[in-house]
């Protein structure tokens, strides 16, 4: 327990849900879980910055008479406290103690292309190649779960992945990288898991069978129990890795999607579990950063230079590795949406620059929804004003209609079917012209912002400062950046203000003192230290830059 200081301001604490920027009055668990990820790492308006070194499950509660931190078990407690002039100097200091971030390659700025299935090697290429054909940019197809044999089998299915060497190929020849979705989860049925078993590969239960999630597979199709593979075991961990490299890496696929890595257990009773290392409630908050610390030096091993790791989520010293981390299987709601703004910003200040969102929301956003049209017109604005701009979800399959105006979806079979098949599209012409020429318009912005973008890559592998940062970091001296407001700056020349209520054509913003700012769609000047209303149409959120930067910026935004 520490003193608790009226009129302190606390940032960051990894990815956190709750939608407040500003930690005080806030309890949180320091529990792993899909969406909410534990990097306990805490940056003061006082001055501090506060690392909780330890990876036991817990809690922490930032009250107004006391500053708790709780593990549930542990053999000793371990904290660090740094301290300098301004939020930034904190930030570099904890990136200097726990790992600078790599280069990060130039592909992984530009679009990503995604959704909740592509079943097949053709589906993937013919989707490329429409974008291709359209003119429009893309860096990165994704590979979603079910490519593999079985769960634990770490392999594609050959039935509907022939020949992955040629995949690759091809979609090389059009400039687009692709990443696979790789699981840790082990099935009773996988041909490795009597082998793995044997060997103390497995995480095990304290008592009872050794199951800790229940999990669609596809062979044979249905609900199994399933295990992970024990990360804290570096020979498990070396096992892991040799059949994710032969099986993928060695067939040209080198950039890996670590999902389900919190590992995900339900019900999350992490004293039930007994890992290589001790008791799950000692240490699971660990898990995330091992899996991808074998993946990291594997890919380093192989000599694998631009090759990135898209995590559900990591721990304290995670940016060390080529780490992507995404926000996880959200709602297409706008309240879940909003929510997405100061957990972008939380996860940037706890040291994880490299971050992204399900653009639109993962989860029952239906393309004949005006409603949902409207969210992901202003999801895309934001994740184009975001360090990985990465289109994905499980959408409504299309053959599903759309009941106005409740805007109830009866699927008509068992969710369980509707979740392990394809969902509907999620292409950018997916959703009427009217919207396909929006994100069109955007998504030629967002690769306009590219050379901006790299610089602030470059900038974060340096230095450790992220490209998305929350306005008190950037201003620390203005006392009116504190209150939360949905509002960020986007490097250090650009203010980003996401439109976050459905229908709203403008936006009330406010602009930090010190400076004078220039709206970038209109090109006038607004003094710093106002509140300005700005109109805001669909494509074109309220963006200002820094006025005696806005000459390196005029001619990118002048074209859209």
């Amino acid at each position: 327990t520490f003193r608790a200081y009226d009129g302190e301001h606390l940032m960051r604490l990894g990815q956190p849900q709750h939608g407040r920027e500003d930690l005080k009055g806030t309890s949180t668990n320091l529990v792993q879980q899909n969406t909410h990820v534990v990097i306990p790492f805490v940056i003061s308006s006082r001055g501090y910055g506060f690392l909780w070194n330890n990876p036991a499950v817990g809690r922490v509660e930032f009250a107004a008479n006391i500053t708790r931190w709780r593990a549930e078990a542990t053999p000793g407690l371990d904290y660090w406290i740094t301290a300098a002039d301004s939020p930034a100097q904190i930030l570099q200091n904890y990136i200097s103690a726990s790992g600078h971030p790599p280069d990060c390659p130039d592909w992984v700025t530009g679009f990503w292309q995604s959704k909740l299935r592509y079943r097949t090697q053709q589906e993937i290429i013919n989707v490329a190649r429409a974008y291709q054909q359209r003119g429009l940019p893309l860096s990165c197809i994704v590979i979603d779960f079910f490519a593999w044999t079985k769960q634990g089998e770490w392999e594609f299915d050959p039935d509907e992945w022939p020949d992955p060497e040629r995949l690759v190929r091809e979609l090389d020849e059009m400039g687009v990288k692709t990443i696979v979705s790789i699981w840790p989860t082990v099935g009773a049925n996988s041909k490795y898991y009597a082998e793995m078993r044997e060997k103390g590969y497995l995480v095990q239960t304290e008592r009872g069978i050794p199951a800790v999630i229940q999990f669609p597979d596809k062979d044979p199709f249905g609900v199994h129990f399933l295990t992970y593979y024990d990360a804290f075991n570096p020979d498990a961990r070396d096992f892991h890795w040799d059949k994710a490299k032969r099986n993928y890496f060695d067939r040209g696929i080198h950039n890996f999607w670590l999902d389900a890595c919190e590992p995900e257990m339900r019900p999350a009773h992490a004293e039930h579990v007994r890992t290589h290392l001790g008791n799950g409630a000692e240490m699971l908050c660990a898990y995330p950063l091992l899996h991808a610390q074998r993946y990291a030096e594997g890919l380093t091993e192989a000599g694998a230079e631009d090759a990135v790791l898209l995590c559900r989520s990591t721990w304290a010293g995670g940016q060390r590795y080529p780490v992507i981390l995404w926000s996880g299987d959200v709602w297409s709601t706008w309240e879940h949406y909003r929510v997405q703004i100061a957990a972008g910003l939380h996860a940037a200040m706890s040291g994880l620059g490299w971050w992204t969102t399900d653009i639109g929301g993962f989860y029952e956003g239906h393309a004949e929804n005006p409603d949902f049209r409207d969210l992901l017109v202003r999801w895309f604005e934001f994740g184009v004003f975001s360090p990985v701009c990465r289109l994905h979800g499980v959408r409504v399959p299309n053959d599903v209609p759309f009941s106005a105006p409740d805007g109830e979806v009866e699927y008509g079979r068992e969710l369980f079917h509707v979740f392990t098949d394809t969902g509907g599209d999620n292409e950018l012409w997916s959703y009427g012209p009217e919207t396909e020429a929006i994100l069109t318009r955007l998504l030629h912005l967002r690769e306009d912002l590219r050379p901006y973008i790299s610089h602030l890559m470059r900038d974060y592998a340096s230095t450790g400062v992220p490209p998305m940062r929350p306005l008190p970091f950037a201003f620390p001296e203005d006392p009116d950046s504190f209150p939360p407001q949905g509002v960020y700056m986007f490097g250090p020349d650009l203010l980003v203000a996401p439109v976050l209520e459905p229908g709203a054509t403008s936006r009330e913003v406010y602009l930090p003192r010190g400076t004078d700012w220039v709206h970038v769609w209109r090109g006038n000047s607004h003094p710093g230290g106002a509140v300005v209303t700005v109109a805001a149409p669909p494509g074109r959120p309220p963006v200002f830059s820094l006025a005696d930067r806005w000459r390196d910026h005029q001619n990118t935004f002048d074209g859209h």
